[in-house]
């Protein structure tokens, strides 16, 4: 890609890389390469968002009149690069790359002015209630009960596998508002304070270890009417929106910096330099295709589904070829003496088995990816 730049693109590479080598703490990096999940926590992802915050990049998606950079597709392609290669925290999505667009797009004027400075300085920490008991790929299934009482709904139900909601003090949910017609049509989206009284987390711990999941009890939970975004009963238009952020974006860049250290771990071992090849080229394709969606070009409605399949994918597959570098016999390092990244790789790996699953399994991407095709 560096050879394709033009000089004012390449200047602001270099102002970028610049600025991240003197700004981003080194305990931050290391703190970031040692974290198997894609969600780094609080005390590391906070730290990083509040120095971008302070230069006006914490949010390279969000146009001016909102806070962000206004900068080009291309442009927040090279922040991405730049801030991957240099082991940066991710920032967490919930609050920068799911809400806040359905805010843009959905809120009030004065929903607008207090979430969105909010979500900037990272005042606000959310988390998503989407997913319930028996209700996850078939989320219109949902049954969270959201009953009117003067001019609050009661809520009464629960949300599952809710990534950090220990850690949120504000929740983006769906609702049930009506049991009439079609499911979709009886969705609301609220915005929850999770210190509202009736609100209980119970932590779910995975099968690497961590707590980053959680299921969410509401009882008699009282949230103003004020707080929904969008009309009542369309809150499933709202959602659909929200899930071309989530589902899409940009994966390349991440998974070519991760898969440069699976390389430089890897013994001699001609079948695994081999594998790691077809890898560094799936990966030149995954990333054209994430340029092309940036760009807006080609199939732009089917570009969130395809980038969530093959990112999802390729990410499983460099799981896969670290560990088989570990259990090689030409491995021979100690565990204290592991690469910060490699010495994550089960843990990553049994965490990232649920990516192909969240955000909408790849067998349901799959389906509307044919039924954009056929018809």
């Amino acid at each position: 890609m560096d050879t394709a730049l033009s000089p004012e693109l390449s200047a602001f590479r270099d102002e970028v890389r610049s600025f991240i080598a003197a700004n981003l703490p080194d305990d931050l990096r290391r703190a970031a390469r040692r974290t198997p999940s894609v969600f780094h926590d609080p005390d590391v992802s906070l730290p990083w968002q509040r120095i971008l915050n302070a230069r006006g990049w914490a949010a390279p998606d969000w146009p001016v009149e909102f806070g962000g950079p206004g900068w080009d597709a291309v442009q927040r392609y090279i922040f991405i690069s730049e801030c991957v290669a240099a082991d940066a925290p991710h920032l967490a999505p919930m609050g920068l790359k799911m809400v806040a667009p359905v805010l843009m797009h959905y809120g009030t004027p004065q929903q607008q002015a207090y979430y969105l400075p909010r979500i900037l300085s990272g005042e606000d920490y959310w988390c998503q209630g989407f997913s319930e008991p028996g209700s996850g790929s078939d989320l219109a299934s949902l049954r969270l009960r959201a009953d009117r009482d003067g001019s609050d709904y009661v809520l009464n139900g629960s949300k599952i596998w809710t990534t950090h909601a220990h850690f949120a003090n504000r929740m983006f949910c769906l609702v049930r508002t009506s049991a009439e017609g079609k499911p979709q049509a009886g969705i609301s989206f609220l915005l929850i304070d999770m210190d509202t009284p009736g609100i209980r987390i119970s932590p779910i711990h995975t099968l690497a270890g961590d707590h980053e999941l959680n299921q969410v009890f509401f009882d008699d939970v009282r949230v103003p009417q004020a707080n929904r975004l969008g009309a009542e009963n369309d809150g499933w238009s709202v959602a659909k929106h929200l899930l071309a952020f989530e589902r899409g974006g940009v994966y390349a860049p991440a998974l070519v910096a991760r898969l440069r250290e699976v390389e430089r771990a890897c013994p001699e071992d001609p079948v695994l330099r081999q594998k790691i090849a077809r890898q560094a080229v799936s990966l030149e394709a995954l990333q054209a295709i994430e340029l092309k969606a940036l760009r807006k070009e080609g199939p732009t409605a089917m570009y969130p589904s395809i980038l969530k399949v093959l990112g999802t994918e390729a990410s499983q597959a460099i799981d896969v070829l670290a560990c088989d570098i570990l259990g090689t016999p030409g491995w021979r390092a100690r565990e204290a003496d592991l690469p910060d990244d490699i010495a994550v790789t089960v843990p990553r790996y049994l965490n990232n088995r649920a990516a192909s699953i969240y955000a909408g399994s790849n067998e349901i991407q799959r389906d509307i990816i044919a039924k954009m095709m056929l018809g």
